[in-house]
């Protein structure tokens, strides 16, 4: 007995009311057609496009969905097999609309699911479908046309591009991100979470977050759920990590929520990036902002003692003697900055101190001993009492004359402790002074009360000696 059939009105075809389709025993799968005006309305209002036509292949009917993909609307009974502009096969290169879905199924009367191609609109946009197009029968069992159905799979496609791009940009990410469930179960695992943590994806995915989260911030992981569960962010918060080798590791972790199709959150991808080294990094320079706050106080106290202990009769010789001793300063902490106050160079202080008397073939200085760094402290003691010294000596000792010589040497005594020595010969004759002038109250200060160290004058006729022990 033939089946009540699905009907198309005002579909231009050679088909008649009498010809009500049915299926044949032998065609269990063909689909059953009529014509009917309702049905054709049916169609036009389906967002899915769908068109029909006859044994040639010559189009009969097209919906509106159909119209909106296609671009243009084809001419009933006279466009054959697709109403697209231009077809395309997947890899780009050009389709004749002989070798489309539907001209297949027409001409091996076989339904064709799922075949893709690209039409091009006269606009020259382009989308991508997949048709499915099944051939149709009279009552008689007779093939008298098809009807496709194309779906439009571009956005889809882009999708899938963008979903694919987005996991290679996970997997190759330095960062570890990884994503977990409401209840902490971790379910994703990149590489660069192998990397910071040492466990493999096979290793973890399944176990709980906790794994990785050292004894004494077991707290942080149910804070940081219940803040996703709220549908919070969070950024940026800095944390401590336990690595699969037991190691802690310091890491900024970015924790988002993870929604489902209907907006439900359904767990959270955190994003962990390694910041050990930046932690060092800022604990150098905290440490160095300490250090320079010290340095910078030492010597403010330093400059503001020689201010107070030096006196001049003219204001002149007042400026002349706190500029060379600020400048003795200067050039000792210049050697330290060289150095990025590893240490300043002994040798080169005594050298620049006396330079005017070691070159030009004039060498009234003589310079002994080994290479030595001094640390800030005795190498501004040493910078000041050089100073002094030398400047004793142009004006009042050996240096004040061309036959006078001045001796420099030093050695290294047990305890890290120095024995500096200066030793004059050759001058005006000398005599022990009634009272005790600034230059050595300088030197005393600098010396005794700063370093901790011992000063000691002899003042020989033929050229005082000084002699200075303190530590490196």
């Amino acid at each position: 007995m033939p089946q009540a059939g699905l009907g198309l009105a005002g579909v231009q075809s050679d088909l008649g009311p009498a010809e009500l389709c049915s299926v044949p025993q032998h065609q269990p799968t063909a689909p059953v057609l009529a014509n009917s005006g309702f049905f054709n309305q049916i169609l036009d209002l389906l967002p899915a496009a769908i068109y029909i036509t006859d044994t040639e292949g010559r189009i009969t009917y097209f919906n509106e969905a159909a119209a909106a993909l296609w671009g243009h609307r084809p001419r009933l009974n006279r466009d054959q097999w697709c109403g697209s502009w231009r077809l395309f096969w997947p890899d780009g290169t050009p389709m004749r609309h002989d070798e489309c879905p539907m001209a297949i199924a027409l001409k091996e009367k076989r339904a064709v699911r799922g075949g893709e191609a690209i039409a091009e609109r006269p606009d020259g946009t382009r989308v991508r479908f997949r048709a499915h197009p099944t051939p149709f029968y009279n009552a008689a069992g007779t093939m008298v046309g098809a009807v496709n159905m194309l779906i439009d799979i571009s956005e889809h496609q882009r999708a899938e591009r963008v979903s694919r791009h987005l996991a290679a940009i996970v997997e190759s990410s330095d960062d570890a991100i990884v994503s977990k469930d409401l209840n902490g179960i971790i379910s994703s695992w990149n590489k660069g979470a192998e990397r910071l943590f040492g466990y493999f994806a096979e290793e973890v995915i399944g176990k709980p977050i906790t794994i990785l989260i050292p004894a004494d911030r077991q707290d942080e992981e149910p804070r940081i759920l219940e803040r996703i569960r709220r549908g919070e962010r969070i950024d940026h918060f800095e944390t401590i990590r336990r690595r699969k080798d037991g190691n802690l590791v310091n890491i900024s972790l970015t924790v988002s929520p993870m929604t489902d199709g209907s907006g439900r959150i359904i767990g959270a991808s955190k994003i962990a990036r390694d910041i050990t080294e930046q932690k060092r990094r800022e604990e150098r320079i905290a440490l160095l902002a300490r250090e320079a706050d010290h340095r910078t106080k030492n010597l403010l106290a330093l400059a503001q003692a020689t201010v107070h202990l030096t006196q001049a009769d003219t204001a002149d010789e007042l400026k002349e003697a706190i500029d060379g001793r600020l400048q003795a300063l200067a050039k000792a902490h210049a050697l330290l900055a060289q150095s990025r106050w590893a240490g300043a160079d002994l040798r080169l202080m005594v050298e620049e101190e006396l330079s005017p008397y070691i070159g030009n073939g004039d060498a009234r200085a003589e310079i002994a001993g080994p290479s030595l760094m001094l640390e800030a402290d005795p190498a501004q003691a040493l910078a000041m009492a050089l100073h002094e010294l030398t400047t004793n000596a142009v004006k009042y000792g050996a240096l004040s004359t061309p036959q006078g010589r001045v001796r420099v040497e030093w050695r290294l005594l047990p305890g890290k402790r120095l024995a500096f020595c200066w030793k004059e010969s050759g001058g005006p004759p000398v005599s022990p002074p009634r009272r005790q002038g600034f230059g050595t109250r300088v030197m005393e200060r600098m010396v005794c009360g700063q370093c901790n160290g011992e000063i000691d004058f002899d003042w020989r006729e033929e050229g005082v000696v000084c002699e200075i022990t303190l530590m490196t």
